[in-house]
């Protein structure tokens, strides 16, 4: 079980981003996991995805986090380590919105970061042998 406690932590969800999240795959079907990813683009580089899916594919790090099964894939998890995943809704915004402690910059709109240029993804969480660059 130490992946399990190794990967638990990969990306935490507040609160206020669970009951959200809840609250919208209730409205979906056949769906039963939150998928947090990373993808090349963006104007920074890399940009967050997230998005409901069936289940996990082989190779993904599994978790729930506050009553949400939650599914990273190898590639992503390095660079996800640690993140929070929000839920804001005021004024001037309302979205999901991560926190990453391994981004160096992101654009204006938060939604693309940029890590830095030595980063080895081996080295930001352990994600296994499966990581590529």
């Amino acid at each position: 079980m130490e992946l399990q406690e190794r990967t638990a932590n990969v990306v935490s969800l507040t609160p206020r981003a669970a009951s959200k999240i809840r609250e919208l795959m209730a409205q979906e079907t056949d769906v039963s996991v939150l998928r947090v990813a990373i993808e090349g683009g963006g104007c920074s580089g890399f940009q967050y995805g997230l998005g409901f899916d069936r289940a996990a594919q082989e190779g993904d790090l599994e978790f729930e986090e506050d009553g949400v099964q939650v599914v990273v894939d190898p590639f992503s998890a390095p660079y996800l380590a640690g993140a929070t995943v929000d839920y804001l809704e005021t004024i001037q915004e309302s979205g999901f919105k991560i926190d990453n402690p391994n981004a160096v910059s992101s654009c204006g709109c938060g939604h693309s970061f940029q890590v830095a240029d030595d980063t080895d993804p081996g080295q930001i969480g352990g994600c296994g042998s499966g990581c590529s660059a």
